[in-house]
């Protein structure tokens, strides 16, 4: 044989191998495991911290203040109930896109999912692969492999029998059959994995935002928490209970557990409800990646087109058609690609198998040909024209005419002989054109738009002929379709490609290298950059996108590099998919001013009265009120809106814009109390009702604020939790620890409720404009 008479394993060696542990398992899975998730929702820092404070106030014996625990086991509850959900979805969706491997089982050559794979087991490999698991080639057609993913080095190298294909680098060019020799943690790409994350993470700034307030609350919440006791103990007729709780009521609205939730279980709602769009998510953070997306770079096929092709004519040369055809009828079933471009011509053309091969070279993406010297029938080589003959006028003007009507051309030719030492051949004499037509997906026209109206860039980045792929782009109804480009004209200096990228909406002739430049400088120009791809070709930009993402039918590995996967293979779905995206992403931005602006005024307020040496404004049970009206009913609300906009100021900036002025307002208004209550008279009952009740307002105001513009749902909502929480505090007020709403005393509320509508309009326009946010 072949492969020097390895017949690979039989099923008894097989379970000997497993038996053994001598298997390929993998540690990397795309969902946690179910204790994972439950560890996730439990033991965290903050639950702890909530758990300690539930003990300190039942020490107080105050105990309609541990109303609070209810919301956080509750949020638990909720939360692991609704990522086990979602976790059945995906594993579902994982196991259909799972990286397969062939290998030959008692003598049968079979596909099975790479973890299966064991020591020795007998593999077949072919252009598009990922290898799997480290293996010595026995024998070689061909093979070459990228192994930037372990290197960094994108050039191509060749295999022959007795060298190494180590897993994770992926075939470009050829096919054979290997060997096993490493599975598992022994496999070279574990080991460097287990030192470092080689693939570029799909960026959140939303996530690396809410990471930051969460350390720096983390960090700040115990000392301050201590100081804030300290000097409630010293606090006029504050007793030790009162102490606690006051602490306690600090402490609690410096948390931001509900932020945390918020947004965890909104990424996973959205993992759900991408899922259920034939969409799998590989990481979380591709949401928020794919939502802010402004430049969207995607291959012509399967994209625009179908990838169905067919061969239409043939244009001879320097031979006729019969000889064309021979040629072609021992070229098109000499090599083991897979692709439309091989399917068209071996469904055109017969497998006569006559000829005797000498030597073949297979075509890859970066020589864009491949070619076969035959025993007494000469040397040949089939690709693209560009790349083979240069200076034919009457070629040139055949290849132009087919590339404006929007068809693809290949051209045969006699060569001087092949260099099987560099892969190149001698002097190409043109023997005849092959014209190719693709399909322009239906659909097409009606994505453009959407994407159009959503103010995202469409680029397709391209192997075929520039002329041909914009011919089709604005038949497509693409945009700027007709600002094409030969990618071998573009710059090589970075900084001149980054200057030149934005005049251009498509890029023909492009190599695989040359995708992960065009993408690297469409992001050095502040653009966050989609990539659509589904080939071998595409790894490399794949890799380096913001966010990537791969068809289900395309190549191993370019799913394995991809932060999210459809599932249907249908560009068409990204619209779906974009919208859904955006919808999360906008949702969380909106409603996660709620949240900070209760950590921040409760960190501010922390800080002032310990210096001040006064009672806490607030026990716990005010702040479930508030939390309960202003912030977890309108957030549950609000989260399940259908919004697409999606702010270009970034997730801080433009929470803080809701947020930091709110905040302020009820910091300085609780310092006003403060002033009114020693001029009035107050006692720390009356001055307890001010400050709920303004606290109240000033979270209905931020509801308001974060509603806008109104709609119908949104009014209702904001009129039904301002009604929710007066209610409670007029029939319920001993519950919550105020004075009856009807105590005449309480009309002199009326002109602090009116100041602070002015104050907070002030600060919210002085906020604004030190954020330089419109």
């Amino acid at each position: 044989m072949e492969e020097n008479g390895y017949k690979g394993l039989t099923g008894a060696e097989v379970k000997q191998r497993i038996q053994n542990g001598q298997v390929n398992i993998s540690d990397n899975h795309i969902s946690k495991t179910t204790a994972e998730i439950i560890r996730c929702h439990t033991l965290t820092y903050f639950n702890f911290l909530n758990l300690f404070l539930g003990v300190l106030v039942i020490i107080s014996g105050q105990f309609k203040n541990l109303t609070f625990l209810g919301v956080i086991i509750c949020n638990s509850v909720i939360g692991i109930f609704q990522e086990l959900k979602v976790k059945k979805l995906i594993d579902s969706l994982a196991v259909i896109t799972a990286s397969k491997v062939r290998v030959c089982r008692d003598g049968i050559f079979k596909d099975i999912p790479i973890e299966d794979l064991v020591m020795d087991d007998l593999v077949a490999v072919e252009n598009g692969n990922q290898i799997g698991a480290d293996c010595e080639v026995l024998f070689s057609d061909g093979i070459e492999v990228n192994e930037s993913m372990i290197t960094g080095e994108s050039r191509p190298v060749r295999k022959k029998a007795g060298d190494t294909l180590w897993s994770g680098s992926f075939m470009v060019a050829g096919s054979g059959k290997a060997k096993v020799i490493h599975v598992g943690r022994d496999n070279y790409a574990t080991k460097l994995a287990n030192q470092a994350k080689d693939k570029k993470r799909a960026s959140s700034e939303m996530q690396d935002s809410i990471k930051k307030i969460i350390k720096i609350t983390g960090t700040i919440i115990i000392p301050v928490g201590i100081l804030l006791f300290l000097s409630q103990r010293g606090a006029d007729g504050a007793s030790f209970s009162d102490a606690l709780v006051n602490t306690v009521a600090g402490v609690i609205g410096m948390i931001p557990e509900g932020l945390v939730l918020l947004t965890s279980i909104s990424f996973i709602l959205g993992v759900g409800r991408l899922a259920g769009k034939k969409a799998l998510v590989q990481e979380m953070e591709a949401i928020e990646a794919l939502a802010r997306v402004n430049v969207l770079c995607l291959d012509k096929t399967g994209t625009i087109t179908t990838g169905a092709l067919e061969v239409v004519e043939l244009i001879p040369f320097a031979e006729d058609i019969p000889r064309m055809t021979a040629v072609m009828n021992e070229i098109a079933f000499a090599f083991d690609d897979v692709n439309a471009t091989q399917d068209a011509l071996m469904a055109y053309f017969d497998k006569t198998q006559q000829w005797q091969i000498k030597a073949k070279i297979p075509f890859s993406s970066e020589r864009k040909y491949r070619a076969v010297s035959f025993e007494g029938q000469g040397d040949y080589v089939l690709g693209a024209p560009e790349f083979l003959v240069k200076d034919h006028k009457e070629l040139s003007e055949k290849v132009d005419a087919c590339s404006k009507d929007g068809l693809r051309v290949l051209l045969l030719g006699r060569c001087d002989g092949l260099n099987m030492e560099d892969m190149s051949v001698g002097a190409v004499t043109p023997s005849g054109l092959i014209v190719i037509s693709d399909c322009i997906r239906p659909e097409a026209h009606d994505t453009f738009e959407y994407f159009a109206s959503q103010n995202v860039d469409i680029k397709v980045i391209s192997g075929d002929n520039p002329m041909t792929v914009s011919n089709i782009a604005v038949k497509a109804g693409l945009k700027g379709g007709e600002k094409y480009v030969d990618a071998n004209t573009l710059p090589e200096d970075f900084q001149e490609l980054r200057e030149v990228v934005p005049n251009y909406t498509v890029y023909g002739r492009v190599r695989p290298e040359q995708k992960q430049r065009i993408i690297k400088a469409y992001q050095a120009n502040g653009d966050v950059v989609g990539m659509v791809g589904d080939g071998v070709n595409d790894v490399l930009a794949l890799k380096d996108a913001n966010c990537g993402i791969a068809m289900a039918a395309g190549s191993d590995a370019a799913k394995q590099v991809a932060h999210i996967v459809l599932m249907d293979s249908n560009f068409a779905s990204m619209v779906s998919i974009v919208r859904e995206g955006r919808m999360i992403i906008s949702n969380i931005e909106r409603v996660s001013a709620l949240y900070l602006t209760k950590t921040i005024y409760s960190v501010l307020l922390c800080v002032i009265f310990i210096i001040l040496g006064r009672a806490y404004p607030f026990v716990p049970i005010h702040l479930s009120i508030i939390s309960t009206t202003a912030i977890g009913i309108p957030s549950f609300i609000l989260t399940l809106e259908q919004t697409e906009a999606v702010t270009s100021n970034g997730f801080m900036r433009n929470v803080l814009r809701i947020s930091l002025p709110s905040a302020l307002t009820l910091v300085i208004m609780m310092l006003v109390n403060q002033v009114v209550a020693g001029v009035m008279g107050f006692d720390p009952v009356m001055l307890s009702t001010y400050n709920l009740i303004l606290a109240g307002c000033i979270s209905q105001m931020v509801v308001w604020e974060v509603c806008r513009p109104m709609n119908m749902r949104r009014r209702i909502l904001c009129i039904a939790v301002g009604v929710i929480f007066v209610t409670a505090i007029f029939l319920f007020p001993g519950f919550f620890s105020i004075t009856g709403i009807l105590n005449w005393r309480l009309i002199f509320i009326i002109p602090l409720v009116i100041l602070t509508g002015y104050l907070m309009n002030w600060l919210t326009k002085a906020v604004r404009i030190l954020t330089k946010v419109r």
